[in-house]
């Protein structure tokens, strides 16, 4: 006998979670654009969505959760290079590790959007993260 009132205990719809991980891939691919400021809007969205969501969507937003931790992890780390770089290039020393560690840090926002791109094709096509 089933009580109107009640509410459901069965998990979600297959599909619960899928505009938010549309929404947080999105706002990924936008990082650049942004300076990364809709990053951190996009793994907000990736957080308050993780626990409603379901099936494929979840698995693109603990994706999404883990590409942003790891980009971030690299980005700090190669902040630091810019800036001991920045240092040693007033004794000419480090202008060449200052322009490498530069061009890596823009490669790999470049990746960040690729990666977040191709997040966003899977989840349109149904295909786990």
């Amino acid at each position: 006998m089933s009580d109107a009132s009640q509410p459901r205990l069965e998990s979600g719809h297959e599909a619960e979670g899928k505009p938010a991980a549309l929404v947080a891939w999105a706002l990924y691919i936008l990082s650049i654009p942004s300076a990364n400021i809709l990053v951190l809007v996009g793994l907000v969205v990736s957080y308050a969505a993780r626990g409603s969501a379901t099936g494929v969507a979840r698995q693109h937003i603990e994706a999404q959760i883990a590409l942003f931790w790891s980009v971030f992890w690299w980005t700090i780390a190669l902040w630091v290079l810019i800036a001991i770089s920045f240092v040693a290039s007033f004794i000419l020393v480090g202008l060449p590790f200052l322009i490498l560690f530069g061009v890596l840090w823009f490669l790999l926002s470049v990746w960040f959007t690729v990666k977040s791109i191709l997040g966003l094709l899977n989840l349109l096509s149904d295909k786990p993260a």
